[in-house]
């Protein structure tokens, strides 16, 4: 069997173990497991076992359970909901509303977790709950956090980012001025669709409260008080470079035990229950990222991605028609790899494509990150797809459905960066100069 049918025969059984409702991480590495025992001459035990132990033995990776515990803490000690009543009297005239929390949520978490599976479980554990409450439309929130969460990898600080920039050789702080402009706009889209099914399904959106002076509005934004200063204390730490992610997600836990303590809203109940929440949450996260890592491992080998490039070069492209191949090759990828994997499985063959083709590198990797955003919303193996699914119970199908009219903003964005690529590079241009 040639190499890309390797890669197809390993979709088919990925498939049908999903449609057979076995567990999502099982089905990961049982498809790992097949393809290097029956494809390649190496021992899956052991890669199993590496596999398994590379993933979860990061210091970086320890972010991941100290955001979902502050989301926890904020979830389960009612400061989200003040930090929603806070929100309230400014939404209240903007269609959509509260919904648009969803994104205003991920976009700022995501400056500072870095990761798109730490930012979708800890808004959607904090934003849920809030909306369903007040009876938003479920199915519109789950489609905004699915696709939100992607935005911890497009603004900076950003791991996918950091692995882009070590792999072509670019400038980081340059890929990280670059994100800025491009996360805006798509969170734009976002928040544009929301305000436009509002008013599409005016039915669906609880009805808006009476108004507020200005003054009964800065009155209730004292609510916002404390949890906006912890955010902007987490930020301000990371950007002047006096902690790294991880230990600015210490301090994010510290953060809130403290105002949730000094609010007298933290019981040892609502202290034990968030943590056994968080444990269980990031078990689930950290054994998938795991039969994912497992199942790249199968890939490399197997030489899919780098099969599927190469191929792509073969065909002597128009810039232009290079780039459209790229994506269609790409969320190919992203059916079956998580994004840093793609980045570093297709480098080696696709960056130089791309210099010859004339393309600015900077701008490429904003191009590739969004790429990288799709394949977190794409079924089979859409990462934020399963973090929902397991906190929500939803069908991580349902989920998907849900997310498509945001998965269009994601492709509308892809579209106006490759027509307008200066919204790419303008700004690190100006901070930094031009690069040569």
């Amino acid at each position: 069997m040639d190499t890309l049918g390797v890669g197809l025969f390993l979709l088919i059984v990925m498939l049908i173990l999903l449609s057979g409702g076995i567990w999502i991480a099982m089905t990961l590495a049982i498809c790992g497991w097949v393809g290097q025992a029956l494809f390649v001459s190496t021992q899956p035990g052991k890669n199993l076992f590496s596999a398994f132990w590379e993933t979860n033995a990061s210091w970086e990776l320890a972010a991941l359970p100290l955001f979902i515990w502050m989301g926890e803490i904020l979830f389960r000690t009612k400061l989200s909901e003040e930090m929603f009543e806070g929100l309230r009297p400014w939404l209240n005239r903007v269609p959509g509303r509260l919904m648009h929390t969803t994104v205003l949520g991920c976009g700022i978490f995501g400056s500072v977790s870095g990761s798109s599976a730490a930012t979708c479980a800890t808004i959607s554990k904090v934003a849920l709950p809030e909306l369903k409450k007040r009876g938003y439309n479920e199915n519109l929130a789950l489609g905004a956090l699915a696709t939100s969460g992607t935005l911890g990898i497009l603004i900076p600080p950003s791991i996918t980012m950091v692995v882009y920039a070590v792999a072509a050789d670019a400038s980081i702080i340059r890929i990280f001025l670059a994100g800025f402009i491009p996360s805006a706009i798509l969170m734009a889209l976002f928040m544009g669709y929301i305000a436009w099914w509002s008013i599409r399904n005016p039915s669906q959106v609880p009805a808006a409260d009476p108004p507020s002076t200005f003054w009964e509005k800065i009155k209730k934004s004292g609510n916002l008080i404390p949890c906006s200063a912890l955010i902007i204390f987490i930020v301000w730490v990371l950007v002047a470079g006096y902690a790294t992610a991880t230990e600015c997600a210490a301090y994010g836990v510290f953060g809130s035990l403290a105002i949730a303590a000094y609010s007298r809203s933290l019981t040892w109940k609502n202290f034990w229950e968030g943590l056994m929440g968080t444990t269980r949450t990031s078990c689930m996260i950290m054994i998938i990222l795991a039969g994912a890592a497992f199942l790249t491992k199968t890939m490399a080998f197997t030489g899919v991605p780098r099969e599927l490039a190469e191929w792509v070069n073969s065909m002597n492209l128009s810039p232009f028609a290079l780039i459209g191949c790229l994506v269609v090759v790409y969320l190919i990828l992203g059916t079956a790899l998580d994004g840093i994997s793609m980045i570093v499985l297709t480098a080696a063959v696709v960056l130089p494509m791309i210099q010859k083709a004339g393309f600015d590198l900077i701008w490429f990797g904003i191009f590739i990150v969004l790429l990288v955003e799709i394949a977190e919303v794409t079924p089979p193996v859409g990462f934020n797809l399963f973090v929902l699914q397991n906190m929500t119970g939803k069908d991580s199908n349902t989920i998907a459905k849900a997310s498509i009219p945001f998965f269009a903003c994601l492709v509308v964005c892809i579209l106006i960066i490759t027509i307008f690529p200066d919204v790419v590079t303008i700004l690190p241009d100006l901070v930094m100069g031009k690069d040569k």
